[in-house]
């Protein structure tokens, strides 16, 4: 990951009304704890100094044209409709509205999530069999038309 990436997803929690943000993908941990100002205190492992700044600002969507897709329940993050299948999306590819993106298992019942709006799929935060919970960023959309 790199730190674009990074100061984006600060950016798009901190224009959420998630207070707490954690993502684990390989030996990278990120642990986001927004506190009563507008930036969010941001912890980063392992340490590396191009990834260590202090200071983000309060987030602006408009500016980033990046839209998170969240979880709309808590449950397990599937990629796939099956272990073999193809994903139904990968970071890149146009979406269209009402296109199933993933799958959120719940209670035993596989939900499929639909996209709500247009564009590309910039980047894909949750590893698939992940457990995940309502309201957490999953996707990144670059909102299109």
């Amino acid at each position: 990951m790199e730190f674009k990436d990074i100061k984006e997803l600060i950016l798009l929690v901190n224009a959420t009304e998630i207070t707490d943000f954690e993502m684990e993908a390989g030996d990278l941990r990120i642990c986001i704890r927004k506190g009563q100002g507008d930036t969010a205190p941001i912890q980063v492992s392992p340490q590396d100094p191009a990834l260590a700044f202090s200071d983000v600002g309060p987030a602006s969507k408009g500016s980033l044209g990046l839209e998170a897709v969240v979880a709309p329940m808590v449950g397990t993050f599937y990629r796939a409709p099956a272990q073999d299948a193809p994903p139904f999306v990968e970071e890149g590819d146009v979406v269209a509205p009402g296109q199933v993106l993933f799958i959120i298992e719940a209670m035993k019942m596989m939900n499929e999530i639909e996209a709500e709006f247009g564009g590309v799929v910039e980047k894909i935060l949750v590893a698939n069999g992940e457990p995940v919970e309502y309201g957490q960023p999953l996707m990144l959309v670059r909102r299109q038309g």
